[in-house]
């Protein structure tokens, strides 16, 4: 990966419904060596899809809530029932296996506390292996989805 690829991540991360035409304009390119790199990256993996940023309270999930998880077992099979578990709710937004304490840190959205405190009792916390939740609702969002910094040179691997 060059820094015309770092360059066209960079463009597609700020603004990703960039025609080819207007992408190659950005990074400088004719459209047909920029439509190659762009394939390239797709086809690798690099650039692993396209999507909408929806404002969740938008859509009524306003409410978010970061969950600190601590296990009582850490054996093979439970923590793959807990994976298994929490990949199938859906209003977890982000989960992170962690080393150290707590074992799992979760990123939960929900319409409201009464709905939070439901999801937590009823679903969270009965997954397999759970021994404690921590739960810290979120007053506001400081940084949010910031693009990757693929141009700095801070991010270039020495």
């Amino acid at each position: 990966m060059d820094a015309i690829d770092r360059q066209i991540l960079a463009e597609l991360e700020s603004e990703g419904r960039l025609t080819v035409t207007e992408l190659a304009q950005r990074v400088r390119l004719s459209p047909a060596p920029c439509h190659r790199r762009l394939r390239e990256l797709e086809r690798t993996g690099v650039i692993k899809g396209y999507r909408a940023q929806v404002d969740p309270a938008a859509v009524g999930l306003g409410f978010e809530v970061v969950v600190a998880i601590t296990m009582d077992r850490e054996d093979a099979a439970t923590i793959t029932a807990f994976e298994a578990g929490l990949a199938a709710v859906p209003h977890v937004r982000h989960a992170e296996r962690l080393f150290g304490d707590p074992d799992y840190l979760l990123r939960v959205l929900a319409p409201d506390l009464a709905g939070y405190a439901a999801m937590r009792d009823e679903t969270l916390a009965t997954l397999p292996g759970v021994r404690r939740l921590t739960s810290t609702i979120v007053m506001k969002r400081i940084v949010d989805s910031r693009p990757l910094p693929l141009t700095s040179t801070s991010s270039t691997p020495t």
